[in-house]
């Protein structure tokens, strides 16, 4: 049974991990004692003082009177880059998309250096789908930063969704120069030379992925994904058992080994596996590839009557 990667669901290509850089960016508290009377200035120290509740309050866990917080700094003084940057970051964490570009965007006109804030705004614009403005601000925050890492690795992000390989591949090997210890940038990689089928070095870059991270479950169904088409059985259930350890929710590594044991017309085990990728696929609202299961549980059940 020859192995096809396109079948194959691959979960968490953007899980990512680096698409927005959650660097707090504290403004610091000024020393000098203010000359009196001086209403803007007062409001800028204002500011600055819900800037830093803001950045305690994400300390402690308190999200929303963060966001409340770096939302009043902003408003006492909208030129306080800081304050837009961390309320962007804290409403991208609640899950407010569009508000948390809203808040990088302003970041950037406060400080047109600010090559974290162009980064995340590009982040938050790839992640809405709005490929062209993000293409645009990862551009700008590389040209600020050519060492910022995960600016190129969300440029990675961009060219594989539009399935442009080779500048996928450059972006994510200058994401891994620049971000040394971070494992989505590699394990991209490897997704990217799958689809140039270059088998030899999507392993490397799975491997380099584990190495950063070796409880990466996507990663090793990846690389049992590659051993399993060379025909290396052994290493290839070795990788989705490695994958179910990882994750034991994360239904790929049983689909994978199910593969792995028909192959090597064990039929039982192979019946066992589907039957749990089956279940986690339906709970995971997954019902095409439950169905896939399913056919293959069929089988090797079938199979493992027969008389052999």
């Amino acid at each position: 049974m020859r192995l096809s990667f396109s079948k194959y669901p691959i979960a968490g290509l953007v899980s990512g991990i680096l698409l927005c850089e959650s660097i707090l960016f504290p403004f610091p508290t000024l020393s000098l004692t203010p000359p009196p009377f001086l209403l803007a200035q007062n409001n800028s120290q204002v500011a600055t003082d819900k800037l830093n509740q803001g950045l305690q309050a994400i300390q402690a866990g308190r999200l929303q009177d963060a966001i409340a917080a770096f939302r009043q700094a902003t408003q006492l003084d909208p030129t306080l880059a800081p304050a837009h940057y961390n309320l962007g970051l804290a409403l991208r964490q609640a899950g407010q998309l569009q508000p948390a570009a809203d808040a990088f965007y302003r970041a950037t006109q406060a400080d047109p250096k600010f090559a974290l804030a162009f980064a995340n705004l590009g982040g938050a614009l790839l992640e809405g789908n709005n490929l062209q403005l993000a293409h645009d601000y990862l551009k700008r925050a590389i040209e600020l930063d050519p060492k910022l890492g995960f600016a190129h690795y969300n440029l990675g992000l961009l060219r594989e969704q539009q399935r442009n390989w080779e500048q996928a591949i450059a972006s994510f090997k200058k994401a891994m120069q620049h971000s040394q210890n971070a494992p989505e940038p590699a394990y991209h990689l490897g997704l990217s030379y799958l689809q140039q089928d270059k088998l030899d070095q999507a392993k490397d870059a799975f491997r380099q992925a584990l190495k950063n991270y070796p409880k990466y479950p996507e990663a090793h169904y990846n690389l049992g994904s590659i051993w399993l088409q060379q025909g290396k059985l052994t290493e290839a259930l070795e990788s989705f058992r490695k994958s179910a350890e990882a994750n034991s929710n994360y239904p790929n590594a049983y689909y994978g080994a199910g593969l792995v044991f028909m192959r090597l017309r064990q039929y039982r085990e192979a019946a066992q596996v589907f039957q749990f990728a089956r279940d986690l696929y339906n709970s995971q609202g997954n019902p095409d590839w439950a169905r896939n299961a399913e056919q293959f549980l069929q089988q090797a059940q079938n199979l493992n009557y027969q008389p052999r």
